[in-house]
């Protein structure tokens, strides 16, 4: 691969020299961080972030349109277009975490959140979740990002029937001695 013509179908073509001096090649492109593109000059943020989505993409044999011998894009082009999409965002939390941080000691009750974190994230990442935050005892999820999927709102929605059906049989009901699965098969009689 011609590391400058990848470069110049970029729009980064000032930086050609640095990685020519430097020795920079695709078998150490996929190596590359933030602070060794710094250490090569390239200052601008948004160059360094743009420079490591399409070493990424390379990765994942998405970055072929860059490299020589292949048609690219202008890269004032490239720059100006943005990419709209949509997102789907669920928020899932401990029923009875108040009732809860009156019945446990706060390290027993750190252990029983920490356990319902791990079980939802490992619950919506069979999805294509992507956990965005963790609040107290809740856990903010995005569908649609950082990998958008054209039934992304549906993966929402079975993953968080998913998570509800699995609070009986899951680690963190087992930590609780059952009290969340019996708060969830109440809240399914509604």
């Amino acid at each position: 691969m011609d590391i400058g013509a990848w470069l110049r179908g970029l729009g980064l073509e000032r930086y050609e020299q640095a990685f020519r001096d430097n020795e920079i090649d695709q078998r150490i492109l996929p190596e590359l961080t933030a602070d060794d593109l710094k250490e090569l000059g390239v200052g601008a943020i948004g160059h360094r972030r743009l420079l490591l989505k399409a070493i990424a993409d390379l990765q994942s044999g998405d970055g072929r349109a860059a490299t020589a011998g292949s048609p690219t894009a202008p890269a004032s082009f490239a720059a100006a277009e943005a990419e709209r999409r949509q997102l789907t965002a669920i928020f899932c939390d401990l029923v009875g975490s108040t009732a809860l941080s009156a019945r446990f000691d706060p390290e027993d009750l750190r252990e029983i959140v920490g356990t319902y974190h791990r079980a939802v994230a490992d619950t919506v990442g069979r999805f294509a979740g992507f956990v965005a935050k963790y609040m107290g005892d809740g856990v903010l999820i995005y569908f649609g990002y950082p990998q958008a999927h054209e039934d992304d709102a549906e993966r929402a929605v079975r993953a968080g029937l998913a998570v509800i059906g699995g609070g009986r049989a899951s680690r963190c009901s087992r930590t609780l001695g059952g009290a969340a699965g019996h708060r969830q098969r109440a809240r399914r009689r509604r």
